[in-house]
């Protein structure tokens, strides 16, 4: 199974945390194709900046480290994705997370969230 992490799914994991679901959890484990977004890094940077994310120093300052020590895939964001997170309909307006869900659609991923507000968009969503 192909998985893109939302950014707190991404930041759950790396923390251990047990807000992540055991499904999920597992998932991820026995998944040799998990990614994680260009949009997760400036969703995180930024909301630390704003302390927000005030727990999340060593990831904000150093996400790509953080990607490959889970030996995860970076996900870069294309013109495609973002002409396709613009005109998603606006259900969901927070942009990372329009990115998300045009990522996982137009790149076939399951999306590894809580949020069921993504489920309107028809995207596949593992929680």
């Amino acid at each position: 199974m192909r998985l893109l992490l939302d950014t707190h799914a991404f930041l759950w994991w790396l923390a251990g945390h047990s807000s992540m679901s055991r499904r999920a959890r597992a998932e991820i484990d026995s998944s040799s194709d998990v990614f994680v977004s260009a949009a997760s890094a400036w969703e995180i940077a930024t909301k630390h900046r704003l302390g927000k994310l005030p727990e999340a120093e060593l990831v904000a300052t150093d996400v790509i480290a953080s990607i490959e020590s889970q030996k995860f895939t970076p996900l870069a964001v294309s013109v495609r994705h973002g002409q396709t997170a613009g005109a998603l309909p606006g259900l969901h307006r927070d942009p990372f997370d329009r990115m998300l869900v045009a990522q996982a659609m137009m790149e076939d991923l399951m999306l590894v969230s809580n949020e069921r507000a993504f489920d309107a968009y028809g995207v596949k969503r593992l929680w």
